[in-house]
């Protein structure tokens, strides 16, 4: 899916358009001409920058030659993932407590979180020596829990998800006097968040095009306020691209609409950007200035990140790897755009080791290098030797063999066995499937595993 891009859609912004109070008068950007009025400006990202040149490490960028092949433009990839506590998000964390009153420190803050949000609430609190109550859900990712632990912050296991999690949070925040720390949706989240767009453009002058997730768009908005802005004043354009998981995109419809549209459920493996509604400061500024937000799939996701770990040799948690997904998915020529330089943001790399398991599996299936059958046999001897015979001449290499006499549908003298194997890719995987149905058997490719062809 792929929303029009901003500049054919009709202007958004009324006449009378008013910025929340949670921006601050002071966060109301200058109004020249037609140039809309924004909750967030380039003043105060460059103001988060100051306040943040102890406390983050610009992370590195890094030439990805595999994808400058796959789309035909020098490609970096900005390494968030390298970030102290695994993501960008402590940018945004850190400027938002930074600027509380010593009253309002002392009253401690309070976020909710499922992993990435929490952590850089946590840490930024133990740079700040302010007390931080972090609620997440249960089954919340062990390695997330504990380094958030470990960076100070107490912790509440509540609720199913992060929505229920974020509802006691903020309930707690107003019983207890504490500061609720939004994970987006604040102009000084926003602005933090958007320090990363100038380091962009000193490490990479001639870029054209940004890719990067989005969840509920804090740290796309901030980008793009930043970029958008030093591209106006060098008199050039600069793509911004928001990307989500399809089955977590409350953007498109949100833009669409002009309006912020809740989803009514939210399932990816990206967990970090599984945000059911878009945050009113971040749409303000997104429906302003990206220039369009794409979605892809689950196994795009998974596909991407295998092919991070090969190519890349970079750790990503599957939020991270979606701008990754989209270009090899093909999908700024959707939006008719023709790169020359792309920077794709890998904003993180916090991903849980059995969920990398998953994923690795699923992003294999995907590119048609694991590949599983099931097929019906006479119950003979010889049978499975002479399949194993004929994948071996194809040279896959089995990995899995079950064997089953019982079954509801069996017949008697009848037998099913479920092979499963490593291929090189859809066409080997085909070439496969070929021979075994050229010497009389009918295999079926398993439906549970995503990405293969039947």
């Amino acid at each position: 899916m792929t929303t029009t891009p901003q500049s054919q859609r009709p202007e958004h912004a009324p006449d009378d358009a008013t910025v929340p109070a949670e921006a601050g008068a002071d966060a109301v950007g200058e109004a020249s001409g037609t140039r809309p009025v924004l909750p967030v400006t380039l003043a105060d990202i460059e103001q988060a920058r100051e306040m943040l040149r102890d406390v983050i490490v610009p992370t590195p960028l890094d030439h990805s030659r595999a994808l400058g092949r796959v789309t035909g433009a020098t490609v970096h990839l900005k390494c968030e993932n390298l970030q102290r506590a695994g993501s960008f998000k402590v940018r945004g964390a850190y400027v938002r407590m930074a600027k509380l009153s010593d009253e309002e420190k002392a009253r401690g803050v309070v976020a909710a979180s499922a992993g990435n949000h929490a952590q850089g609430v946590a840490l930024a609190a133990s740079k700040l020596g302010i007390k931080a109550r972090i609620f997440m859900p249960l089954g919340v990712a062990l390695p997330k829990l504990q380094a958030t632990r470990d960076h100070g912050a107490e912790v509440v296991l509540f609720g199913n998800n992060v929505d229920e999690a974020l509802a006691e949070a903020q309930r707690y925040a107003e019983e207890v006097g504490a500061v609720f720390i939004h994970p987006f949706d604040n102009a000084d989240v926003v602005a933090g968040q958007g320090t990363i767009g100038l380091e962009i453009l000193e490490q990479a002058p001639d870029v054209d095009t940004l890719v990067m997730g989005i969840g509920g768009g804090g740290l796309l908005a901030g980008v793009a306020v930043a970029v958008k802005e030093m591209a106006r004043r060098q008199g050039r354009h600069i793509n911004i691209i928001g990307v989500q998981a399809e089955n977590a995109a409350a953007y498109p419809p949100s833009l669409a609409a002009d309006a912020l549209v809740p989803l009514e459920t939210v399932s990816t493996i990206a967990d970090g950007i599984a945000v059911g509604k878009p945050g009113q400061i971040p749409f303000q500024i997104i429906r302003e200035l990206v220039d369009g937000v794409v979605t892809v799939s689950e196994d795009a996701i998974a596909n991407a990140l295998v092919f991070l770990l090969e190519r890349s040799k970079m750790v990503v948690e599957p939020a991270g790897g979606v701008g990754v997904a989209a270009l090899l998915e093909g999908k700024l020529a959707e939006l008719g755009i023709q790169s020359k330089h792309t920077v794709v943001l890998l904003s993180g790399g916090n991903i849980d080791p059995m969920l990398m398991l998953k994923v690795i599996q699923s992003g294999l299936a995907a590119a048609g290098r694991y590949l599983t059958v099931k097929m019906s046999l006479q119950d003979r001897p010889g049978e499975l030797s002479t399949i194993s015979r004929i994948i071996a001449e194809t040279d896959a290499n089995v990995t899995r063999v079950d064997h089953t006499r019982i079954g509801g549908s069996l017949g008697m003298g009848d037998v099913t066995i479920t092979i499963d194997m490593e291929t090189r890719g859809l066409d080997h995987s085909e070439q496969v499937l070929g021979r075994l149905r050229a010497s009389g058997y009918q295999p079926q490719v398993d439906q549970h595993q995503p990405g293969t062809e039947r």
